[in-house]
Order: C-alpha cells, then structure tokens, then sequence
C-alpha cells in the first residue's frame, strides 16, 4: 500500500490524517500549505504522486471557505501531477445544511460545493454523517457517508449508565437517534421544535417519556448549540434525572462553549472530524472521540477492493 497510496493533510485535520496515515501503517505524504498576505493559496506537493491513489483529508470547517479552497487547489495539484485516483476525505462537510430551497431565492449551496469537488477533479468523497443524506445524489461521482454513531455508541455502552432513553433533538435526526438507541437497547424520544431563523430553535414539545431516565441527546453537528441547550432544559423540566449530549460535528461557533457549561449537562461528547484542540482547554469536561481508525479501514477496504459497507457494518457489531 506505501508504493500506491498517499495521504495527505491540509490545514483543519493534520491530528486526523496522522491517525489515519499510522492506521494504514504509512507515513503521512508531504506537502505545503501556504496562505499568501493578500488571501490566495498554494499547496505545493512534496513528493511524486504519479500513478498513484491520493486521499485529501481535510474538514471544511472555519475558516469554510478557504478549508474549501484548500481542497480544490490541492486536487488540481494532484491531477496536474498525474495522480491515477484522488479521493478527498472530507469528515465534515461545510455547507450541508444548505442542501435544499427552504426560502424562495435561496441557493443550494451543497450541490454547488459538489459540482466545484468533481469539476476540480476528485474522484470520490469520502465523508461522514452528511446532515441531509440526500446530498450524496448532488455527486456524479462516488460518494461514502460513513456514520459515526457506532463511536458514539460504543462510548455510552461502556459507561453503563441506568434507565437510558435516546433523544433526538428534531425530527429530522430520528433515524439517526434510531441507531444509537438500538445499539444502547434503549427507547427513544424526540423534541419537536421549530426554527424561526437560522441558528434560533424554539423547544415546543416532547414526544415520549425522560421522567426519572437519563438521557442521551444525539445530533450530527452543534454550532452555537442554542437547539441543543433548550433540549436540554426541556429534558429536566419533563424529569430527566441526567443529560448527556453528543454530536458527530462540533462545530462549537461563538457562545456555544459558555452555553454548554452553562446547561447543568452530564456530559458532552463529540467526535474529531472536526479538530478540538483549541477549545478542550476551555471546555475540560468534553470527551473527543477519534474517527481515525474507521476513516483508516474504509480506505484500506478501498484499496484492497473490498466492500465498504462490508467493513463499516463489521465496525459496528464490534463495537
């Protein structure tokens, strides 16, 4: 695999593409990242990648667009140096929540953002939890939406806590919320909520039963986590004894680190899809969970021509 394959990092997930690179038992390809005073951008490769299979590892999370750029600009290197396969590892995908017309004259800008990966010349998207799974149709080309709630799982399963019922914070992420109450053997809630504007959610309703249970709220991304913080107060006005709140995502803008210390929570997991190591010092009490090996064995399925499905679902019963 070290003759063929190459790993790649640019500027948001350096600590994940080592994670993966060391999975694969690789070394990390070389390349610079340069930002120029006036804003451009250059990533100029450190080694050949002719004739090979090239994985970009990047999360366009903040700064979104120039992560974005990064990414773009890095695929043309690559295809201008004859790379044979270039596949962009994007565990968190930037501008996902505008998948749709919600407004008239709104944009969808996800189908943008892919139109711009395949026009740059990646072959394949590789990326996890997709806030809207329908964003994988927006490809013309391969597109894995890996999930990460097996993670999650795996860490509540291990902490063995009593009377648990998973809590979906909309009814848009109750399949997600399905999975991991599956997992815990545990029923399920949700919160039906409104959102009168972007980042604003109002708490309206609960549907099923927190008195005298812990619950576990579980979402793909927490931003400034004003939805997340009212699920939380609902929860203990309806009896929850205890809250935990987990994401794929944390994506953590502005207050949300005050909101979270703020809430009275239990606990606060997420995953490193999107990096925390600005914000761990400020926020001890959040528990990051690597995405690392399971991005790792999805390539190496890919590289031996293996199911991808097959490996994931092997992932899961594991755990």
């Amino acid at each position: 695999m070290e003759k063929k394959t190459v790993i790649f990092a640019l500027t948001s997930s350096v600590g994940l593409a080592n994670e993966i690179a060391a999975r694969l038992g690789i070394p990390l390809g070389l390349c610079d990242v340069k930002h120029f005073a006036d804003g451009e951008i250059m990533v100029e490769l450190g080694e050949s990648v002719r004739g090979k299979n090239v994985y970009i590892v990047q999360s366009t999370c903040n700064p979104v667009s120039s992560n974005l750029m990064e990414v773009l600009i890095a695929i043309d290197a690559c295809k201008r140096a004859s790379a044979e396969h270039i596949a962009v590892v994007m565990p968190y995908f930037g501008y996902a929540r505008q998948d749709r017309k919600a407004k008239p004259r709104q944009p969808i800008t996800s189908k943008l953002i892919a139109g711009l990966l395949e026009k740059a010349g990646a072959d394949r998207i590789i990326t996890m939890e997709l806030h809207a799974t329908q964003i994988q149709g927006f490809f013309d080309i391969p597109a894995d939406d890996i999930s990460a709630i097996s993670i999650i799982g795996s860490y509540f399963k291990e902490l063995n806590l009593p009377d648990v019922v998973v809590v979906s914070p909309d009814h848009g992420g109750t399949t997600r919320a399905r999975k991991l109450a599956e997992i815990l053997h545990a029923p399920l809630a949700i919160i039906d909520k409104r959102r009168p504007k972007p980042n604003v959610a109002e708490a309206m309703n609960l549907i099923g039963d927190v008195n005298g249970k812990t619950a576990i709220m579980v979402d793909d991304i927490v931003d400034t986590a004003g939805t997340l913080t009212a699920g939380i107060q609902m929860l203990y006005d309806k009896g929850a004894v205890g809250v935990y709140a987990s994401c794929v995502h944390g994506v953590l803008s502005g207050p949300a680190i005050d909101r979270l210390k703020a809430s009275n929570l239990s606990g606060f997991i997420c995953t490193n899809t999107i990096c925390q190591d600005e914000k761990v010092p400020s926020y001890p009490q959040m528990r990051v969970l690597s995405v690392g090996p399971v991005l790792g064995d999805v390539i190496k399925a890919m590289e031996e021509s293996k199911p991808v499905s097959e490996i994931v679902a092997v992932y899961a019963q594991e755990r």
